[in-house]
């Protein structure tokens, strides 16, 4: 969190590039600022790391891509929901690379997947704003343990799943998951 705070304030200063980086966490359950502690269900099964991004518990852990940002809203547009709007774009442009059918749903933030008439969400989004600087980012799985999210009421919504991209198609290589992230960035994000 350290890093990003100071990255967040060498961007607003001009004194570094905006970024973004891909990674993968071990398993943790991370809190957003919006969070319940009714959400924490199994409250030692995981460490439990706050956060101040937007959102409520999610999980991160191995399966699952974690594409974090620091982008310059000073730059761009200054209007947050277009921003978070573009991030939902970029994710389903992401999923539209491996034949994979998905949308954002304007009452539960993140992308969904459909599948036997069932919602089941493949990607978190949680971001802040400071100083017109958006950070943190999104996670998108790939082939995560889904009882792994059995600690939580991930992102507050116990009614809907959790669906990976390996219920759904052979697995994507890494490099091939790396360079639709960052191709699909460029795409909306630089024009």
């Amino acid at each position: 969190m350290k890093f990003l705070e100071e990255k967040v304030e060498k961007v607003h200063a001009n004194i570094e590039d905006e970024i973004i980086w891909i990674l993968e966490h071990d398993s943790v359950y991370t809190k957003g600022i919006s969070a319940s502690d009714d959400d924490l269900l199994i409250p030692n099964l995981f460490p439990v790391v706050e956060t101040n991004r937007g959102g409520k518990f999610t999980y991160h852990g191995p399966g699952q891509k974690i594409v974090y940002f620091v982008i310059n809203l000073n730059k761009r547009e200054k209007e947050i929901k277009k921003f978070v709007r573009n991030v939902e774009k970029w994710i389903i442009a992401i999923l539209k690379d491996f034949n994979i059918s998905s949308f954002a749903d304007p009452k539960n933030i993140g992308i969904w997947i459909k599948k036997n008439n069932e919602e089941n969400k493949i990607a978190a989004i949680g971001i802040k704003v400071k100083k017109w600087i958006a950070y943190h980012g999104f996670s998108l799985n790939i082939n995560v343990k889904k009882s792994d999210y059995r600690g939580i009421v991930p992102c507050g919504i116990s009614s809907k799943g959790i669906i990976n991209i390996s219920d759904l198609c052979k697995i994507p290589n890494d490099e091939k998951i790396n360079n639709s992230i960052k191709e699909n960035f460029y795409k909306l994000f630089n024009s």
